[in-house]
């Protein structure tokens, strides 16, 4: 008899989401690795074993018994693609949308991300911070367990860094693992109108190495240097080697990402941005094809991106090449969703050609107001042909694999962190046939309960 610390036992199903090492594609989505009642047991909040109630309350004893009859216990989500630090709303454009007016008109006069970007320069970290961390709780009750984090409403050097430092914040201090991505080129800012490619030189020439060198002094497990920006001296910026700077990312991902779009950044534009962060060891996601394409793909899909995200408007060709690569698409059909388009991402069409597709609420305050990712679920199973099996697979396992995390978790399986669901269901497809409220009973971060509905006053 082996002793742990938690067993969860009786689920009418436990979904492990299992991938074997690899982002699941084509036939391997529809399989969830479901076990009738199935049971798990954590220790040291690590997943030590995997099988059916008999098996495991055969071989493990724990103190903290979690009884799930009638219930599904499932991977934590995974959040691939948001933008959550920001301040203030868009209400206003939301109501201009529903009168006609489009993004890309909205964004050419000055609205869009250029009016979350105002308000964000003008907020403080601590009210960043404490906005953020109101998103991110809504995001944890709703089933996310990790989540990617971008900059990009900041668009000067300071307020960028204002906001990777928000972001460094809210993983130290939030059970959600949040995962920073530096997104500079998110849009251009009104001082550099017609000047473009003068941001993209301060992009490449200050902001990417100032964002490492915070990066750096905030890493989790880097313990060779001061641990916060504030210990190292007000701005004092140590430099640091390539060499130390590598170690750093190596356990804990750091993104460069890029809109390459009409109205936004060009395809060389964005090459540049991407290949100044890959020099300095730095991951590349990239949002492409959303409105228009432009080579945002393939470029990226060459430069070795993790993934490319939107994909509206992607090429079947890019589709061969995406299906051969080993990046992963991210669909975000929420943003669809609400800008009442009939229009999505042909995800039906890259998974039967062999995409690792990964799925995104794309949380924002502007083209995707939305925390939930059953919601984003349910949407991509009526407009873009997922099945139930396929949406889980892609908020789960293949969502993590598209932050760099596909090592640690999104499947149920040994040796992985213990990020475990329980949802109120016996069956694991109600949780994207069923939308607008929340079936998620538990949340276990690495072995702990951190939400419970039980447990709410």
């Amino acid at each position: 008899m082996n002793n742990c610390d938690t067993v969860i036992y009786g689920a009418s199903q436990l979904v492990t989401c299992a991938s074997g090492g690899k982002p699941k594609r084509a036939a391997r989505m529809r399989n969830v690795g479901a076990i009738e009642n199935g049971a798990v047991a954590l220790k040291n909040g690590v997943i030590a074993a995997v099988g059916t109630s008999d098996e495991i309350l055969r071989d493990y004893r724990a103190e903290n018994i979690i009884d799930a009859r009638g219930k599904v216990v499932a991977p934590g989500f995974v959040e691939c693609h948001t933008h959550i630090v920001y301040a203030g709303n868009r209400l206003d454009e939301f109501e201009l949308k529903i009168k006609g007016a489009d993004y890309m008109e909205i964004l050419a006069g000055g609205g869009g991300i250029i009016s979350t970007v105002k308000q964000t320069r003008e907020a403080t970290l601590t009210e960043l911070f404490e906005q953020a961390r109101a998103r991110l709780d809504k995001m944890l009750a709703l089933g996310v367990t990790t989540c990617e984090v971008k900059t990009g409403y900041g668009l000067n050097t300071e307020t960028e860094l204002k906001m990777l430092e928000a972001i460094f914040k809210l993983n130290e201090n939030h059970p959600v693992d949040v995962i920073p991505t530096l997104l500079a080129a998110h849009a251009v800012p009104p001082e550099y109108k017609g000047k473009e490619d003068d941001y993209i030189d301060l992009i490449c020439r200050e902001i990417v190495p100032l964002a490492l060198r915070l990066y750096a002094l905030r890493a989790v497990n880097f313990e060779s240097k001061a641990t916060s920006r504030n210990e190292a001296g007000n701005n004092d910026f140590k430099e640091f080697s390539e060499s130390e700077m590598l170690f750093a990312m190596r356990d804990n991902p750091f993104f460069i990402d890029v809109f390459c779009e009409k109205n936004a950044f060009d395809l060389e534009q964005s090459r540049k941005v991407l290949e100044a962060g890959k020099r300095c060891g730095m991951k590349i996601k990239a949002h492409v094809d959303e409105f228009t394409n432009l080579g945002g793909a393939r470029m990226a899909i060459e430069l070795g991106a993790v993934s490319i995200d939107h994909l509206d408007r992607i090429s079947d060709e890019e589709i061969a090449l995406l299906a051969a690569s080993e990046t992963i698409g991210v669909i975000t059909p929420t943003v669809n969703f609400n800008f009442g388009s009939s229009e999505f991402a042909d995800a039906r069409k890259m998974i039967d050609s062999n995409c690792a597709i990964a799925l995104s609420t794309d949380f924002n305050p502007g083209s995707a107001p939305c925390p939930s990712l059953p919601n984003a679920m349910a949407i991509a199973c009526r407009y873009q042909k997922l099945l139930p099996s396929e949406a889980l697979n892609a908020a789960t396992i293949n969502a993590a694999f598209a932050v760099g995390a596909g090592d640690k978790t999104g499947s149920i399986e040994a040796g992985k962190q213990a990020d475990i669901l329980i949802i109120k269901a016996e069956d694991y497809r109600r949780i994207a046939y069923e939308f607008g409220g929340n079936l998620i009973d538990k949340v276990i971060k690495k072995g702990e309960i951190v939400f419970s509905q039980t447990n709410r006053a």
